[in-house]
């Protein structure tokens, strides 16, 4: 069946047609009642991802560590005065009330021990703040300061800033989880602030970043979605100047973005920070999908077309177009699920669900909405764009300057794409303004953040972590970590040993050491257990047959490469001094950096196979390997230049970037199977010269080409404005990659045909009806 015969059926059943889709996106949108918001960092993986395997199983060993974290700055500057101490105290106690908490840690209940005659006595280290004598008040700063488990984790260098560390244990699939707890921790907040203003009080830990993303979620769907509907209807009243138009596409983008989802909530998708921005990707390439077959429409009305006529002809030289982008958008979205972050295979599936639900508006509800509403557009006989006309002309004049210039410009900012450093930093998805990486920054100023490495080291003997032998390959290893400039604390068992051989000495301090015998250490081990209260036992460090022992190492915020850099340092030192012992490292952050390297590797495989799919589906839609071939210069050069670019200015890239090659491509295809399809309707149905092919391209698809790019070009800038860093990297790299496209349409593609496709066209048979070829 001919496009023309399609086209026709479209608009004589247009109620049947509209009938059909109305109930496919009812159905599908009713889905959107399951959809939620994932509130839990693990989501950011796959669930083969080895890292987070590993790092479950040092969770499923040990307890948990995920955690709320309160760091507490008086304003005199010093934590060791009644008032502050007493702050602490307080809150130590209300935080076990925090939900699903199940260990708090502070200075004020660590465990200090100390002999009296042949007694071991376990108590808080601060009791009853309010009642402390000044000798009593220097003692605990004495203790504080000389205990290597507390200087630099429960209280800082500078004894300016105290922590309380509130370790949670949320469910899984408990999409209330960490919103709770936030909740509750910044109600405390209040309640500390109101009894003590003195203080000036951070929060933060993994289970305040699993809220962070799930806020920005929100914020972004909410503000950035709303101004973007905004931003294109101002923008579709100016450009398309039609109102009926406006309204038309605006029906078209709600409808799209309600099946989507509404599907992805059939699917059980989860909203992230990156899946959120769906709708405002949705809504670009809607109207984009919209404006091609408008403005061929009003262009048709306006040389003196009827509204149905003129309807039927739009349809018929946008069908195959439009259908062609479509389908090549769709695969630029599904290269994303090569990536290693399930968050953008969910976004790559939903635009790509997206993008079907608004090519099927866009042909079947769109048309009748414009036959059944009011169109007035003003007859102009002789009609011509004359700004694309000049265009052309230049184009066509200056052809070699043309072609050589922006391959010679394109080369020079390729070259640049080796200043790109892939790295990842997860604090720093979040804008300086938010709260949460302000909180952050100040923990990994003045203690330590969020960054840290847990390892897991096992004897392979039952009770082995009282074998003095053992004891001495850990402590040689905590030793070593605290040479690295990247450690700021190491909290293992050795230095609870140490403490408690002292203490068995009548608090000798040059007994301060490894106990020497296997039986004293176990003894000295079960004696400590049995002395300390419910919640504050070993199980955080010790696993149940005593065989293994973990360490957690805080560190410097670190970017991706370093963080990597140092778990290889630290796996080269324990293969070589350590090889008997089985080692199991892990941490969220190493898993970020991971994934980071390994998306990128990924996404090579994906935007290849987007490429060869896209390649093909050119070659034959065009029905010419050559015009195919030709196509695929302006459409992989784009992203290559935006990536030199992006290496001059900025010089980091993360998975954000990655997945974003593979998406352009599929974008910034459209623009070019446009332009193409109007060059070769050209020289086939008309027999025109390359040259006048190309201005014939230039006048009748060129403004709408311009048209969508501004709103694909806005639509991801407001997404450039994002408080989350992976939104506004996403949005940046990619509306430059559509602009840099727009401008290589305009200027490479032309100089090329002109060069390449000097076979003369004279197959314009005399039977042929003359068509209108509008702006598509």
């Amino acid at each position: 069946m001919s496009v023309e015969k399609i086209a026709t059926l479209l608009i004589r059943w247009r109620w049947l047609f509209v009938i059909i889709t109305l109930g496919t996106v009812m159905a599908a949108a009713s889905g959107g009642r399951y959809i939620g918001f994932a509130t839990d960092y693990e989501y950011w993986f796959s669930e083969d991802n080895p890292e987070l395997n590993a790092f479950q199983q040092l969770q499923n060993t040990y307890s948990k560590s995920d955690n709320v974290i309160f760091l507490l700055t008086p304003k005199e500057g010093d934590i060791f005065t009644q008032q502050t101490l007493a702050s602490v105290e307080w809150l130590t106690k209300q935080a076990w009330q925090i939900p699903y908490s199940t260990r708090v840690d502070s200075i004020t209940n660590f465990q200090h021990t100390f002999a009296r005659g042949d007694d071991l006595i376990v108590t808080d280290l601060v009791e009853d703040a309010y009642s402390l004598s000044t000798e009593e008040l220097t003692r605990i700063r004495q203790i504080a300061t000389a205990e290597p488990l507390l200087i630099n984790r429960a209280v800082s260098s500078d004894e300016k800033v105290a922590a309380v560390n509130v370790t949670i244990n949320l469910p899984k699939n408990t999409p209330e989880g960490s919103p709770t707890v936030t909740a509750y921790a910044r109600d405390l907040i209040k309640q500390l602030n109101e009894q003590n203003p003195s203080l000036e009080i951070h929060l933060s830990g993994l289970v305040i970043m699993d809220n962070a993303f799930m806020e920005a979620s929100q914020k972004d769907m909410g503000s950035l979605t709303l101004l973007m509907f905004l931003l294109v209807l101002v923008g579709l009243a100016i450009l398309l100047r039609s109102i009926t138009g406006t309204i038309s596409t605006l029906v078209i983008i709600v409808l799209a973005i309600m099946s989507t989802m509404g599907i992805s909530g059939w699917m059980g998708v989860l909203l992230t920070p990156i899946s959120a921005n769906a709708p405002i990707i949705i809504l670009t390439v809607t109207v984009a999908h919209a404006v091609h077959i408008l403005v061929s429409f009003i262009h048709a009305m306006r040389i003196g077309q009827h509204k149905r006529e003129a309807m039927i002809e739009s349809l018929r030289i946008n069908l195959q177009p439009v259908f062609l982008a479509t389908l090549t958008t769709a695969i630029g979205f599904l290269s994303m699920n090569f990536s290693d972050v399930p968050p953008f295979k969910d976004l790559g599936n939903m635009v790509a669900i997206g993008v079907l639900f608004a090519f099927m508006l866009s042909i079947t509800l769109l048309p009748s909405l414009m036959l059944l509403l009011p169109v007035r557009v003003p007859v102009v006989k002789n009609y011509r764009n004359r700004h694309m006309e000049k265009l052309g002309d230049i184009v066509i004049r200056y052809r070699g300057l043309v072609l050589w210039s922006t391959v010679g410009l394109s080369l020079i900012s390729i070259s640049f794409i080796a200043s790109n450093e892939v790295t990842t930093e997860p604090p720093k998805y979040f804008d300086k303004s938010v709260q949460f990486r302000i909180d952050t920054d100040f923990a990994s100023e003045h203690l330590s953040g969020p960054y840290y490495m847990e390892y897991s080291l096992d004897s392979k003997e039952t009770g082995g972590v009282s074998n003095p032998q053992f004891l001495k390959h850990i402590d040689n290893f905590k030793n070593w970590l605290m040479q690295q400039p990247e450690v700021v604390h190491v909290n293992a068992i050795t230095d609870i040993m140490k403490r408690l051989n002292k203490n068995m000495h009548g608090d000798d301090p040059t007994r301060y050491g490894l106990p020497e015998q296997h039986n004293l250490a176990a003894q000295y081990l079960l004696l400590y257990e049995m002395s300390l209260p419910y919640g504050l036992d070993l199980n955080n460090q010790l696993n149940i047959d005593k065989s293994a022992t973990r360490l957690i190492v805080s560190m410097h915020n670190l970017p991706s490469p370093k963080m990597l850099a140092f778990e290889t340092r630290v796996q080269s030192w324990l293969s070589t001094n350590m090889p008997s012992l089985d080692v199991t490292a892990g941490s969220p952050m190493y898993m970020f950096s991971n994934i980071a390297q390994r998306t990128v590797s990924n996404m090579s495989i994906g935007v290849s196979f987007a490429l060869i799919l896209i390649s093909l589906l050119l070659i034959i839609s065009l029905r010419s390997l050559k015009t195919g071939l030709i196509s695929l210069v302006p459409n992989l050069i784009p992203p290559a230049v935006a990536f030199g670019i992006w290496g001059m200015l900025v010089g980091e890239i993360g998975f954000s970037h990655a997945v974003a090659f593979g998406m352009t491509i599929g974008i910034i295809v459209d623009d070019t199977v446009h332009f193409l399809s109007k060059y070769l309707r050209a020289r086939r149905e008309k027999g025109l010269s390359p040259e006048e092919a190309v201005r014939y391209a230039f006048s009748n698809v060129g403004v709408a080409l311009v048209i969508t790019t501004v709103v694909l070009v806005i639509g991801f800038m407001v997404l450039a404005s994002s408080t989350f860093k992976l939104n506004s990297d996403l949005g940046l790299i990619t509306a430059l990659t559509i602009t840099i496209a727009l401008l290589l349409d305009f200027l490479l593609l032309p100089a090329l045909l002109m060069v390449f496709d000097r076979k003369s066209k004279n197959t314009v048979a005399q039977n042929i009806k003359p068509t209108i070829e509008t702006a598509s």
